[in-house]
């Protein structure tokens, strides 16, 4: 290295050094040509191992750029474009441990006008303590990491959160990361399910009660505001919460303040609200199953969970971190072939990761060896699918039955009016013309339902049939009637 190169080096250098997190500069052929201490330690090596290098194999362990694996890539754009840029990644650490990152890419020039990649590296891994039992939130899909964002600056603010998504996808883990990244982290994170609760035991148990106050009550209790006092307070499936009780609570977000069961002293609430909901609270306010001010008081930050479906990609690392978990609880290490990976891919999961986790749990129990091929996913997956229906069959039939008894009770007169207005109208029209007619929307809601879910599986399987049938559970030639049914290709 020459004079003036040892000189743009060090200039390049000088620009890293003042950087406090991870900061690396990187010329056109994606070589490293400096990095600062905070990159050292985050990456585990030292400067002298890492410069010279290609960038993608320090942070992603790769042999090729990350573009060529669908990723953004900051170096192609700002060479390209000659801007600044931000994009998610996955970065890996020495011990191969993923970490969600946010790069913002700077354009830098030497003293000789050589155009020079900064990238300062911003980790947004879930970090602090979880639940016990409970998984990390990891994935790396655009969605997910979107998200993982949107959490991590909701976190920063301390206005209330409404995390929406299907049952399943995660949203106490959402709503835990919220807090690990707040200024309340060290402080309690408390949970109240809202599908549990009547007048009484919410009374109880978010606001206290007082010695006496009512049969039974021995001693006084803190609520749920007390104990969090000055934490976060999740109130999961809010959706479900009794209107009258949404009152009570709209109450003492408003004001602040609440009493004790029985109490007389005015207490004061210093809480982080976090709520979740699987339900669409906006059908909710039109039929007035949800108030709208408490609505607009709990959803001051909106953030969307996506389903499994939505993140097919992170399904590899899902799995083996709810592995490593059923390991923890069973003493046995679990190994994951690329054929059971692929099934588990193939799955639709209307359950979302719940529903993952159980189908690994039941093929871990199942496998004698600690190894889970296709085959033992497939077979989980044929009987979930068939005592789903079987359920689903057997609460349609109960339904009927009670429909058919709650006639049957109407009345020995109403009885009689049946019979002789089906004698008036003939053999052929003895059916009450709203039963059939209901029938028949039944039917063809089902039918639009198992169509467009079909026309999905389509388009996420490239249109191969034989993929589809498989994921359905049901063979080629059945599968062909219902294109042909349906007039899907």
């Amino acid at each position: 290295m020459d004079t003036n190169d040892t000189k743009n080096t060090i200039n390049l250098q000088s620009v890293v050094d003042t950087h406090e997190k991870p900061f690396v500069i990187i010329d056109r052929d994606f070589t490293i040509v400096a990095v600062n201490q905070a990159y050292e330690h985050a990456y585990g090596s030292t400067r002298d191992k890492m410069v010279g290098q290609h960038c993608y194999q320090v942070s992603h362990q790769n042999d090729k750029p990350c573009f060529e694996f669908g990723e953004d890539c900051p170096h192609q754009k700002l060479y390209e474009m000659g801007q600044s840029c931000s994009c998610l990644h996955i970065h890996y650490d020495t011990e191969g441990q993923a970490h969600q990152v946010r790069i913002n890419a700077y354009p830098l020039q030497d003293s000789a006008g050589e155009l020079y990649l900064g990238e300062a590296i911003q980790d947004v891994t879930e970090s602090g303590k979880r639940p016990k039992g409970q998984i990390r939130m990891v994935g790396q899909s655009p969605i997910f990491m979107r998200m993982l964002e949107q959490l991590k600056l909701a976190a920063a603010a301390d206005a209330p959160i409404l995390l929406q998504g299907e049952t399943g996808t995660g949203k106490d883990l959402a709503a835990n990361f919220i807090h690990q990244h707040s200024s309340r982290c060290n402080k309690p994170f408390l949970t109240l399910d809202c599908t549990v609760l009547t007048e009484s035991l919410f009374e109880a148990e978010v606001f206290g009660h007082e010695r006496g106050a009512f049969t039974g009550s021995v001693g006084e209790k803190e609520g749920l505001f007390e104990m969090v006092n000055g934490g976060t307070l999740f109130l999961d499936e809010i959706g479900e919460m009794p209107v009258p009780l949404q009152a009570k609570l709209l109450r003492v977000l408003e004001t602040g303040e609440y009493r004790r069961v029985g109490g007389r002293k005015t207490l004061h609430a210093n809480a982080r609200i976090i709520c979740a909901t699987n339900r669409n609270l906006g059908s909710d306010i039109e039929s007035k199953a949800f108030r709208e001010d408490l609505y607009y008081r709990v959803a001051c930050l909106h953030i969307q969970v996506p389903s499994l479906r939505e993140r097919l990609q992170d399904i590899p690392l899902l799995a083996m971190a709810l592995l490593d978990g059923i390991s923890q609880s069973t003493g046995r290490r679990y190994q994951l072939s690329a054929n059971s990976l692929m099934q588990l891919q193939t799955h639709h999961y209307p359950g979302n990761i719940r529903e993952l986790r159980n189908i690994l749990s039941v093929a871990a129990a199942q496998v004698t060896d600690g190894k889970l091929e296709a085959e033992n996913i497939a077979e989980v997956v044929r009987c979930m699918k068939s005592r789903r229906r079987t359920s689903l069959t057997r609460r349609a039939s109960d339904a009927g039955i009670k429909e058919f008894s709650s006639r049957r009770t109407v009345g020995s007169d109403t009885q009689v009016i049946e019979k002789r207005r089906a004698s008036d109208v003939g053999p052929d029209r003895g059916r009450r013309p709203e039963t059939a007619s209901s029938a028949t929307a039944d039917k063809h809601s089902l039918q639009s339902m198992e169509a467009q879910h079909i026309a999905e599986l389509l388009k996420r399987h490239h249109g191969n049939r034989r993929e589809v049938a498989s994921a359905l559970g049901i063979s080629e030639r059945t599968m062909y009637r219902k294109l042909k049914r349906y007039g899907l290709t």
